[in-house]
């Protein structure tokens, strides 16, 4: 499946739209990646835990993303967009939303 950021697919021909998709992940972090992530923070460079928990939280918001435009008949996603919202009275819940329109493309 393509998923593209961009409103067309070059060198493709649009012939079908299915609607608009989501893909959305909520994600808890936990005391041991609040801890490391601190201690980067004092001492100082990039928090490695974290950055892996945020790409992998995107990973799976676009494969749904994508899943669901599947399920729609859809070959692509144009137009998607990433999302990330901090979530939680404590903010220790991350929220990452993809979403796109679901496209058919002549093959």
């Amino acid at each position: 499946m393509i998923s593209t950021t961009t409103a067309t697919i070059e060198g493709k021909q649009i012939i079908e739209y299915k609607g608009i998709v989501f893909g959305e992940v909520i994600s808890g972090v936990n005391f041991v990646r609040d801890l490391a992530a601190g201690l980067t923070n004092f001492f100082g460079g990039r928090s490695g835990s974290y950055e892996d928990e945020l790409q992998r939280a995107r990973d799976q918001a676009i494969t749904e993303m994508e899943q669901r435009a599947m399920q729609r008949g859809a070959n692509a996603v144009v137009g998607v967009d990433i999302d990330y919202e901090i979530l939680g009275s404590g903010g220790n819940m991350l929220m990452v939303s993809a979403s796109g329109t679901a496209v058919v493309y002549a093959e």
